[in-house]
């Protein structure tokens, strides 16, 4: 044990608190970049609507994949170094690169993905998506690099600036008149500007750019990693490149509007993830590694008690948001929004921050390698025997699959020689079964609501105000309902909500 007095750290219970500025900025961002859908799926045709999906599926696929893990390893060396420019200038060199074949890339197979998808517009945003894809990657360590070095607000400040400019690129040319074309011009403006921020911003610090064996550490480490996201994202497309490939632009955007991520998964988990990899880093540095179930059994069950709701209203819900932000042209998602949803539940326990803050990554490709063997067949007969609804849950049913082998595999992780952990152990069961019994009873008290009230609703007169009644009347009854059963298990909303703000450390 540490001779050290308890004052000398922080609490771990505190940790949480840090990830606060990152929530922030993600929260300023999300009410920014939450219109982008919904103004482009009303000032854009259905034809443009789903060239716009299909042209980021493209780039954002390439994002994920050729990182190969070399940025996300900031998270295990930085905070580790002495002597952290090395690792921050070989990061941002490799990213550089990487965003050079990406281009090239999309360059010279955009012409195949335009014959395979039937939507030769594609073509018409050559130029554009090349530029944007090439740029986008290379500024990808940017938030990255000051996360890892423990400079969360300044993370915070650089991403919420950042995704302002990105909400205004995307959405001002289309409401001007200038339509897709326009847009993709000035995303790609807008990357470019983020790329050259990221060479002032990331190498900052003494020491040198390039330092001789480092590069083969990172590549070590980060290789498991890559592998995975190598086979993870395809895996995790392969449902929207399927349905890309067999229906018209139009009807691919009825199904990408069902399969609509909200960011408040990513605003909250992504950077309670990144802060949990850094605690994690910080106690074994301690010889405290002991408090690790601790920090992640308090990460998730905060988590739950947020997405568990958050879930069951955008199910029981789901007409009434589908109506109001994408207008009554797209119910047809109502379905497949539903099953979607499932997505934000898999969110509550951040697994993989863990696997990759212990040095586990092998677990994160074999998970991925299993999920991409499920998800092959699946798709493949989901899409030719059930159409788009076959589609979306083949992506669930290897989601679950993919999530249950993580989970399996985070116990070891977070096991000490002196105590083996055991999985009963490390999930937060007490906070996951209140949220739930809160959440679909307030999800119950929704569905009550629409029945008794569905040909009031039917006789609004149209407009966005009208059309948003409804959903703002079952948005009330939902949160009156989640609260008051979580008042009667124990369990005070605001205390949950307030540990998520920043706190100082000690």
């Amino acid at each position: 044990m540490s001779d050290k007095p308890a004052t000398t750290a922080a609490p771990a219970s505190s940790f949480l608190g840090k990830a606060g500025p990152l929530v922030l900025a993600r929260l300023i961002a999300a009410g920014l970049t939450f219109c982008i859908p919904f103004v482009l799926a009303r000032v854009l045709v259905k034809e443009d609507y789903g060239t716009y999906f299909q042209l980021f599926l493209i780039a954002t696929t390439l994002y994920y994949v050729l990182p190969f893990g070399v940025v996300q390893s900031l998270y295990y060396f930085v905070p580790r170094a002495e002597e952290k420019r090395p690792w921050l200038g070989q990061t941002l060199l490799y990213m550089s690169g990487a965003g050079l074949v990406a281009g090239a890339l999309v360059w010279a197979l955009l012409g195949p993905v335009a014959r395979q998808f039937n939507n030769p517009a594609l073509l018409e945003h050559r130029a554009a998506l090349a530029l944007y894809t090439a740029f986008i990657i290379g500024a990808f360590p940017l938030e990255v690099s000051l996360t890892s070095q423990g400079r969360t607000k300044h993370s915070a400040l650089v991403y919420g600036v950042s995704e302002v400019m990105r909400t205004a690129a995307m959405v001002l040319p289309c409401l001007l008149g200038f339509g897709l074309r326009g847009m993709m011009l000035a995303v790609a403006g807008f990357a470019f500007l983020r790329y050259v921020v990221a060479w002032v911003v990331v190498p900052r610090g003494t020491g040198p750019l390039l330092r001789a064996g480092l590069w083969r550490q990172q590549l070590v480490y980060a290789a498991p990693f890559g592998l995975a996201m190598a086979v993870a994202i395809p895996q995790q497309n392969a449902h929207l490149y399927m349905v890309a490939g067999v229906v018209a632009p139009a009807l691919y955007a009825v199904y990408r509007v069902g399969c609509s991520q909200l960011p408040l998964v990513d605003l909250l988990y992504t950077p309670t993830s990144e802060v949990l990899m850094v605690r994690l880093g910080e106690l074994e540095n301690q010889g405290r590694l002991d408090e690790g179930v601790a920090a992640f059994r308090e990460a998730a069950g905060k988590l739950a008690f947020v997405f568990l709701p958050f879930a069951a209203f955008l199910f029981a819900a789901a007409p009434e948001f589908i109506g109001t932000f994408y207008t009554a042209e797209y119910l047809a998602a109502v379905p497949i929004f539903r099953v979607s949803v499932l997505g934000v539940v898999l969110a509550i326990l951040p697994m993989d921050g863990v696997l990759r803050a212990r040095g586990h990554t092998r677990a994160i490709l074999h998970s991925y390698l299993l999920k991409a063997a499920v998800t092959v067949p699946l798709v493949w007969v989901g899409v030719k025997q059930f159409g788009l609804m076959g589609a979306v849950v083949s992506w669930a049913v290897a989601e679950v699959v993919g999530k249950g082998a993580l989970l399996v595999r985070v116990p070891r992780a977070l096991s000490t020689p002196d105590r083996a952990l055991h999985l009963r152990e490390v999930i937060p069961w007490r906070e996951l079964g209140k949220a739930s019994l809160a959440a679909v009873a307030a999800a119950v008290g929704v569905f009550v609501l629409r029945a008794g009230t569905v040909h009031a609703w039917s006789s609004l007169p149209e407009g966005f105000i009208w059309r948003a009644l409804p959903l703002a009347l079952a948005g009330l009854l939902f949160s009156m309902g989640y609260v008051g059963v979580l008042y009667a298990t124990g369990v005070r909303p605001l205390s949950v909500l307030a540990s998520l703000r920043p706190r100082r450390a000690g």
